[in-house]
């Protein structure tokens, strides 16, 4: 009998086990970084984390190259094949979620405290998405270019004006010691130009839209603000300030490295690569006020529920794991991007106190303004792009905003302004 008895328990002690493996369901997860071995290793090692320490829920990753990604969710929404756990870029949220792509995220407000945040996607009053870093953007020079130039040093409490800015270009261009006073960027493309340019637009008083109704962009990219928004950038380029769009791409990588560009408009994930270039004295400068503050863009990738998914109480469970500020501190060596919050930041090495791209935590707090929250932002943001394209060509500022106004307000029309 006691044999007996302890097959008996034995057995129910198997069928618990069973059970157990049973109840864990998969949440497939879609990730955008397949191209990058150092983003792979950290999921991959929060994913294995996450997935031994629980009994109700296991991840399991699928990553796509960045270029294709967002095609790839956009067939599979169409296909009816999404996976749970989706990766969506910050801008793009809104239009996923309107789409039904995405479905709210049921996280703790406590899981969230202490976050930057434009890391945390909201739409139409709800969270739908959260990320585990930020980006943000500055105004690099050497201090010894502005020593030299006898340039005030901008702080972020009084950086330049719209007028010192132009001042500080005018000098560096008169020096005669570099090709070009300003670096913008403008080999890159795509969501570069409304993430990096229209910053400079609402510090003019514009924007790409009229974020009060999000049902126009009329008045917002071609009233008189953006107007002179339009005559500024295209004197970047007529006045010889700055390369145009036919930039060669390595003088973006390493042209403010190699002393091409006095100033370089660019990210904080060129700050190691800049240092390590042998500019130690490389100083992170905050955005030129033009009038109605310094602004930056901000809103990087985040994670979020997909619309299909029968479980985001699981998803909610993984992403509140992943907010661990270890792994924010984790991707931020490992990428260099911004953790998402002070603590992480401490634990990081450059962005603790005193570390070398310190800087971009304040700039991400005190300046950052997320691109417009509408489903409408996805095709406003390439109107954009062209129109800024070709203005920097020599195009009609008045009649290219005019035009870029007309296609974006037809597009709202189109989808019936958007649920806002």
């Amino acid at each position: 009998m006691k044999l007996k008895a302890t097959l008996v328990a034995a057995l129910l002690g198997s069928t618990g086990f069973a059970g157990m493996a049973a109840a864990q369901t998969d949440l497939t997860l879609w990730y955008h970084g397949g191209g990058n071995t150092v983003e792979r290793d950290i999921i991959d090692s929060i994913i294995a984390d996450f997935n031994g320490g629980r009994s109700d829920w296991s991840v399991s990753l699928e990553a796509f190259p960045q270029g294709s990604y967002n095609d790839s969710v956009v067939a599979a929404a169409l296909a009816g094949n999404l996976p749970c756990i989706l990766d969506v870029d910050g801008p793009v949220m809104p239009n996923w979620a309107w789409a039904g792509y995405m479905q709210p995220l049921p996280i703790s407000d406590a899981a969230l405290e202490g976050h930057l945040d434009s890391t945390i996607g909201r739409w139409d009053g709800e969270i739908y998405s959260v990320g585990l870093w930020e980006a943000a953007v500055a105004l690099y020079a050497r201090q010894s270019t502005l020593d030299d130039l006898s340039l005030r040093t901008p702080t972020l409490d009084a950086p330049w004006t719209g007028d010192e800015f132009m001042a500080a270009l005018e000098a560096a261009k008169a020096s005669g010691n570099y090709e070009f006073a300003l670096d913008p960027g403008m080999a890159w493309t795509g969501e570069w130009y409304p993430y990096a340019f229209s910053p400079f637009l609402q510090s003019f008083g514009g924007d790409i839209v009229d974020r009060s109704t999000y049902q126009t962009a009329e008045g917002a990219l071609n009233g008189d603000a953006a107007l002179a928004f339009g005559e500024w950038w295209q004197s970047l380029f007529t006045q010889g300030y700055a390369p145009g769009t036919s930039q060669d791409p390595a003088d973006r990588d390493t042209g403010f490295i190699d002393g091409k560009y006095a100033f370089a408009w660019n990210g904080n994930w060129a700050g190691v690569a800049t240092l390590d270039g042998g500019v130690e004295d490389v100083v992170f400068l905050p955005a030129p006020d033009f009038g109605n503050g310094s602004v930056i863009g901000a809103g990087s990738w985040q994670f979020g529920a997909s619309g299909t998914c029968e479980h985001p109480e699981g998803v909610a469970a993984f992403v509140e794991h992943a907010l661990q500020d270890k792994y924010l501190a984790a991707f931020s060596d490992g990428i260099g991007l911004i953790p998402s919050t002070t603590e992480a930041a401490a634990m990081t090495e450059n962005y603790a106190e005193g570390g070398a791209l310190e800087p971009f935590f304040s700039l991400s707090e005190a300046q950052a303004l997320v691109r417009p929250v509408s489903p409408g932002y996805v095709v406003a943001a390439k109107v954009f792009e062209k129109a800024l394209a070709d203005i920097a060509n020599g195009a009609d500022v008045a009649d290219t905003l005019d035009a870029a106004v007309d296609e974006i307000n037809t597009d709202i029309e189109r989808n019936s302004g958007y649920g806002h």
